[in-house]
């Protein structure tokens, strides 16, 4: 398996409405680590860890994302890091 690491910066309405955790739930079944938090501006990134293909199902799902967020736009950069995450964190 081959590890990557992508960033993604999610706009809309995504904070306060329980976007990291529902975030860090869906990485964490996914075998993903990494964290999501939130962003002065309102957006929140996520910084996830992991297979590619299951990145690319993070990627999709976080166009929805939780139950009463509206996501707009879903932005997503490979970060080239030799960080290793330990779990997925909400910070």
């Amino acid at each position: 398996m081959v590890r990557k690491t992508e960033i993604y910066v999610v706009k809309g309405i995504v904070q306060c409405v329980g976007f990291r955790y529902y975030t860090s739930h869906k990485a964490m079944k996914l075998g993903l680590t990494g964290y999501a938090k939130n962003l002065n501006n309102g957006d929140v990134e996520v910084v996830a860890s992991g297979d590619e293909s299951r990145l690319e199902q993070l990627f999709e799902w976080l166009h929805q994302g939780s139950p009463g967020a509206s996501v707009s736009e879903v932005s997503r950069t490979e970060l080239k890091t030799d960080k290793v995450y330990q779990g997925f964190a909400i910070q």
